[in-house]
Parts: C-alpha cells; sequence; structure tokens
C-alpha cells in the first residue's frame, strides 16, 4: 500500500509538472508574439474604427465564460489525487443497504445487453455483494442470463407519465409510478447504463457511498478505452471527458455537494425514496438531457451529492457521425434545461456559462482568425488570463489520455503513441464541436438520438472468462 501510494504521489508530481511545461510554453509562445508586434501592430481604433475594435475585444472576452469551469478542472485535476487508483472498502458487503442496480435500454441490442448483465452479475457475486437486484428497464423484451436476482422491468407502450416524459426519462419514471415502484428509504438505486461495465473499484466506491449515507446522490468516474478500443479518434475525444470528470466533476460534488454544472447519466447512485420525491417527469423539456435536469432540480430541491471513488467503462462512439450527433444532443439537452422556467436561474448560473462557452465555440475559433486579419495589441491581463483559460481546455485532452491509456496497461510505447494521438486529434476535435454546435442551434431540439452499439456486443469476452477489474 505504500509503495503504491508512492507511486501515486509520483504519477500526480509528473502530471502536474507536465502541466506546468505546457503552460510556460503557451504563456511565452504568446509574449514572444506580443513582443513581436509591438511597433508593428496599429492602433485598432485608429486602423480599423471603433465598432471593429469592440468587436475584436469583444470575441477575446468570450473565453471567460469558460472560466468557471476551468478554476474547477483545475483544482480537481491539480490539488485532488489524480492516480490513486486503488479504492479501500471500509465497509462489509454483508452490511451494506439494498441495492438495485438499475440498467435502462430499448431493446435495440439484445446481444449487447444480454452479455454486459451477465458480465456484471458476475462480478457483484465475486465481490460477495448479496443484498442486491439488478432490474434491466426496457421498451422491447430482452432474453437475460437466468438468474434469481436479476429482473426485467419492460415499459408498456401505451404508458405515458403525467407531463409526457420521453425517452429516457420516459422509463425512468415508470419504475417510479405506483405499482411498479418497491423500494423503501434504505434502498439505493445504481443507474447504469446499457454498455456500462462494474469494476471492482466502483463496487467498493458504491459501498462506501451508500453505508456512508450522509449524501442522497453520488456519481464517479467513467473512462472509455478498456477492452476494446473500437474507434480511436472517438476514444481519444473522450478523453477530455474523462479529464472533466476528474476535475469538475469531483470538485463541485466532492467539495460543495452540489451540481453546478450538472453531471451525467450513468453511474448515479441515487437513494430511491430521494430519487422517487424529485423524479423524471419533465415534460419533453427535461427528456433530452435527462440527467442534467433531475440534478438541477434536485439541486433546487436542497439535496446533496457526493463524488464515488472507482470507476465504471464505457465505450465512446464507434464513428464520428455518431460523435457528432452525441455531442449535438447534449448540447440541445443542456440548452433546454437552462432555457426551462421551472428551475430557477440561480441554479443553473454555473450551467448557462458552461453551456454558452460551448456554443460561443465557433466564435472563439474567428477570434484566432480574426488576430492574423486584424492584428491589435491586448492588455496583457487579458493575454495571459486566455492563454491559462486555453492550456488548461488542451491540457485535459492530454490527462485524459493519460488517464485512460495508463502505462501498467498499454506499454511505455503505446502509451506515448496514444499520448501523441490524443494531442494530434485535437483539430479535428475542435470541428466536430463546431459543427455539433451549429447543427444544435438551427435544427429541432427535442430529437434524442441512441448511439449505434450494436459491434460492442461482439467484442467482449464470454461469461466464464476472468474479469478484468
Amino acid at each position: 500500500m505504500a509503495t503504491e501510494s508512492f507511486v501515486s504521489v509520483l504519477k500526480h508530481s509528473c502530471h502536474i509538472f507536465l502541466y506546468a511545461c505546457i503552460l510556460v510554453y503557451l504563456q511565452y509562445t504568446a509574449k514572444l508574439t506580443r513582443s513581436n508586434s509591438q511597433g508593428t501592430a496599429p492602433d485598432p481604433v485608429i486602423a480599423y474604427g471603433l465598432p471593429i475594435t469592440i468587436a475584436l475585444y469583444s470575441l477575446r472576452m468570450i473565453a471567460f465564460l469558460a472560466l468557471p469551469q476551468v478554476v474547477f478542472n483545475c483544482f480537481g485535476l491539480f490539488f485532488m489525487p489524480a492516480f490513486s487508483d486503488h479504492v479501500v472498502q471500509k465497509y462489509s458487503t454483508m452490511t451494506a443497504p439494498r441495492m438495485r442496480i438499475r440498467a435502462v435500454t430499448r431493446g435495440t441490442f439484445p446481444e449487447l445487453v444480454f452479455r454486459i448483465v451477465e458480465r456484471n452479475l458476475a462480478l457483484v457475486e465475486q465481490m460477495g455483494v448479496t443484498n442486491y437486484l439488478y432490474e434491466v428497464v426496457t421498451d422491447n423484451p430482452v432474453s437475460l442470463p437466468a438468474h434469481d436476482q436479476l429482473k426485467q422491468i419492460v415499459v408498456p407502450p401505451e404508458y405515458r407519465s403525467r407531463t409526457g416524459a420521453l425517452f429516457k426519462s420516459r422509463a425512468l419514471q415508470y419504475c417510479l409510478e405506483p405499482g411498479v415502484y418497491d423500494c423503501d428509504e434504505q434502498t439505493w438505486i445504481v443507474h447504469l447504463d446499457e454498455e456500462t461495465l462494474l469494476t471492482e473499484n466502483s463496487v467498493k466506491g458504491i459501498i462506501n457511498f451508500i453505508c456512508d449515507g450522509r449524501h442522497h446522490f453520488g456519481q464517479g468516474l467513467v473512462t472509455y478505452a478498456n477492452d476494446v478500443v473500437v474507434n480511436w479518434i472517438t476514444t481519444t475525444a473522450d478523453s477530455f471527458r474523462v479529464a472533466d470528470d476528474m476535475g469538475k466533476l469531483r470538485t463541485q460534488l466532492k467539495i460543495f455537494h452540489r451540481p453546478l454544472f450538472s453531471w451525467k447519466g450513468s453511474y448515479v447512485v441515487t437513494n430511491a425514496a430521494a430519487e422517487q420525491r424529485v423524479s423524471y417527469d419533465n415534460g419533453p423539456d427535461g427528456s433530452i438531457a435527462e440527467d442534467c435536469y433531475f440534478a438541477m432540480k434536485a439541486f433546487e430541491q436542497g439535496y446533496t451529492f457526493n463524488w464515488i471513488e472507482g470507476e465504471m467503462w464505457e465505450k465512446s462512439p464507434f464513428t464520428l457521425g455518431d460523435l457528432l450527433k452525441q455531442r449535438k444532443r447534449w448540447i440541445q439537452g443542456i440548452f433546454l434545461v437552462v432555457h426551462n422556467r421551472e428551475i430557477k436561474f440561480r441554479y443553473k448560473v454555473f450551467l448557462a456559462m458552461s453551456l454558452y462557452a460551448w456554443l460561443s465555440l465557433p466564435l472563439s475559433c474567428i477570434t484566432v482568425l480574426m488576430n492574423f486579419v486584424y492584428p491589435a495589441e491586448f492588455p496583457p491581463w487579458l493575454e495571459i488570463t486566455t492563454t491559462w483559460i486555453m492550456s488548461v481546455n488542451v491540457y485535459m485532452f492530454i490527462f485524459g489520455a493519460l488517464k485512460s491509456f495508463p502505462l501498467r496497461r498499454m506499454g511505455l510505447l503505446k502509451s506515448i503513441l496514444c499520448l501523441i494521438g490524443a494531442v494530434c486529434c485535437i483539430p479535428m476535435n475542435i470541428v466536430i464541436e463546431n459543427i455539433a454546435v451549429i447543427w444544435a442551434v438551427v435544427s429541432e431540439k427535442h430529437q434524442f438520438y441512441i448511439v449505434d452499439k450494436d459491434y460492442l456486443g461482439k467484442t467482449l469476452p464470454q461469461s466464464g472468462i476472468t474479469i478484468i477489474v
């Protein structure tokens, strides 16, 4: 344990040093550019006129929309342990409260569901968890492994919630309806997507969280580069999400115990009674990003949240087209939550800033082009701050790759190649994000696109093979 602690501290120190090098390089490059332009860059008011000068400064100031989340990401990544990979189980599985493991699916990929359930059940039993029930909530019946602690809940096609909830919200709300809901105050629900794989560390983290019992909702880290990597480009794109989990998400839940910037829809652990009181019956606006709406609603009602140690595994979209559609849906879903009047704006202010930082991405890219077309001098404080914001966002791709492709599993050469690949994919990811933003703005906002996961069922090992944790 002492050796592992030393290795974790060493990794964390190297990670901070790597970021410091990137920050110094970017700040030096920006300073060099400013020095070279002194005496050559014209006064913008004289050269371009007041309207263009105002536009240049306004475009540069857009970067400050991302400032709150950058601060949170910095705190989580650099002031909290980033490479402590072992979770110590503090409570016995024999005395843990009753747990529901609930996976929601449309039943479109039955082989995937069968083999994910099979693998998760094997792990839970291997961990000695006994007081649980595994539930598969589906629109279409699927074949499942024979197991005494496995239950299938089929959402009737005629079911309609009070507010007309759609898609995943509709399925989750059905489980909370009288006659279907059968949980007590001490029951905890672990929410998974249909492709989410449990790990030994995540089960330990969940046991610690529910036995501690001080908070109503919890969430942990999801990584995307485990087992078979189907698409390296989309997987490296999701390295940013891994860093976002370890930074912004972890800070808001572990330090403030509130979903200031919202949270994700999987690896969600809820107290069943609290979940029923909050509910997923939030109409069409709360059905595209149902996780975001639920988090903001629970925040407004005074419930508290916490970070759960240990990671779960999922897969990135298999194609660039799927990645684009996924991002578009997220943008539209969050937009609907931010602009929904049912939740007071003071609970959504950080979420709104994060959303508009995302929506303004095309303008931020235009800013780079404008620097060449209309070169101008900016105050040093503005240059330094915007360069710092950029450095954090660039480094998040690198950190996510470091976390997703660890040296112990990949080996030195592959880890270095993955790190280089993550950096090389940044321009492509920026292009995809720009297209997703524009598409999200101009298209219908109440569509729910399901990423194709059929290939995943063919890549998982069959039951009976040693489970990798």
